[in-house]
């Protein structure tokens, strides 16, 4: 008889905790408007977009790819493969592998503040129209504690929109206003020490993603997954919502041109500076 692996299933039970954890996390926005304030990230202060990639749909589930972290992916490396086989059907296969981004960026939901920053994921729409918006002068940084500016996510289902899929609208307020009240001490701890969001999803090591991959290729129907691990996010880039700014802003503003906020240490003195801490 084999003895019992303690380390795996240490691991397991790490991983499902990790997972039944995410909705403390992440925010999705609810139907109508929501308020929102991005908020620096304390583990990267010069800019607070995080770009991740992921795999959805993999077996039912959803893994964050390694190529996140500039490290090698089997499901990258075999859709590359495919894409240059010159096989019209592999290159749609491996159209299929490749990971889908979803960016975050930490915010405090008015009215909710109490329970800390949240993570926001979103599609490339309003990724884009958000550095737009940051990259304009006329706003100046939105994520200011002290002067920046707060956002109405609006949302509406697919029942309302009268299409097949949801819409998201973003409108950036007028007025500059404080992030929180300054005498909030536990709040300021919150926004002090964020979570990191990449230790939201467990990454796979390249051998267990690549058995994630060959188990896929091979299955002869989907597998259903644990709905605790894909409930947070869209399984296919499909299921994503289309999301339309409001502010008429230009589709070619890139992140290097977009992100000028402050060096850690600015960060740093602006915290200290606000809230005498």
């Amino acid at each position: 008889m084999c003895a019992l692996d303690l380390s795996k299933v240490k691991s397991r039970l790490a991983a499902l905790q990790n997972t039944s954890g995410k909705s403390n996390h992440l925010w999705k926005p609810t139907p109508g408007k929501n308020t929102i304030r991005i908020v620096p990230y304390s583990h990267q202060p010069e800019n607070p977009f995080v770009e991740l990639q992921f795999h959805y749909g993999m077996n039912g589930k959803t893994y964050i790819s390694p190529s996140s972290f500039g490290r090698p992916d089997p499901i990258v490396e075999f859709s590359n493969k495919l894409k240059k086989s010159g096989d019209k059907e592999e290159w749609k296969t491996g159209r299929k592998l490749e990971p889908k981004m979803r960016t975050y960026v930490p915010i405090l939901v008015r009215g909710s503040e109490s329970e800390g920053v949240k993570f926001w994921g979103m599609g490339k729409q309003v990724y884009q129209e958000l550095l737009s918006i940051c990259a304009d002068p006329d706003y100046g940084d939105i994520t200011d504690l002290k002067v920046g500016r707060d956002v109405v996510v609006e949302f509406k289902t697919a029942e309302e929109t009268g299409k097949s899929f949801p819409e998201t609208t973003i409108r950036v307020k007028p007025n500059q206003t404080i992030a929180f009240d300054p005498t909030d001490k536990a709040l300021l701890e919150k926004v002090k020490n964020q979570k990191n969001v990449t230790e939201i999803w467990p990454e796979l090591s390249y051998d267990e993603l690549a058995t994630v991959m060959d188990t896929w290729l091979n299955a002869s129907e989907t597998v259903e997954g644990d709905p605790a691990t894909h409930t947070e996010e869209p399984t296919t880039a499909g299921a994503d919502d289309v999301e339309v700014a409001a502010a008429a802003a230009p589709k070619s503003a890139t992140l290097k041109a977009a992100v000028k906020a402050p060096t850690a240490k600015a960060i740093a003195d602006e915290f200290n500076d606000l809230f005498n801490a």
